[in-house]
C-alpha cells in the first residue's frame, strides 16, 4: 500500500498566517507541533498524513482523520508515521515507512505499508 502527498510550502503559511495555530491544531497534535519550526516542516507533515490516509486508499475522512495518524522522528531526527491501533487493525497494517522532501517550495511524503500476512 503506498501512497503519496505534495503540497504548497506557501499554502500551509497563508494557512497559518490567516488562522495562527487553531490551523496546526486542525492537523497536528500538541508532541508533533514541538516539531514544527518553520512552514516547510508543517507542509511536509500534512503531506505525510495525506499521503497516509492515501496508502489505505481513504483519504483524510470520515474514516481516517488526521487524529488517526502520528508523526514522530527517530533518534537520527528521521520522520515515523503510525496509524491508530483501529486503522492497523481495519487495514491490517504491519509497518509504515515514511519519507518527506522540500524543494521548489514544494512538501512532499511517501508512505509504504506493509501488511500483515492473511491465512488462507
Amino acid at each position: 500500500m503506498i501512497g503519496i502527498d505534495i503540497v504548497s510550502i506557501d499554502r500551509i503559511k497563508k494557512m497559518y498566517d490567516k488562522f495562527g495555530e487553531k490551523f496546526y491544531d486542525r492537523f497536528l497534535n500538541k508532541d508533533e507541533q514541538e516539531f514544527v519550526k518553520s512552514y516547510q516542516t508543517a507542509a511536509g507533515f500534512w503531506a505525510a498524513k495525506e499521503a497516509a490516509s492515501k496508502a489505505i486508499g481513504t483519504g483524510i475522512g470520515e474514516i481516517c482523520s488526521f487524529d488517526d495518524i502520528k508523526i514522530k522522528k527517530d533518534k537520527n531526527n528521521a520522520p515515523k508515521i503510525k496509524y491508530s491501533k483501529n486503522l492497523r487493525k481495519k487495514f491490517k497494517i504491519k509497518k509504515s515507512h515514511l519519507s518527506i522532501t522540500h524543494d521548489g517550495g514544494f512538501a512532499i511524503a511517501v508512505v509504504v505499508n506493509s501488511l500483515k500476512k492473511v491465512k488462507i
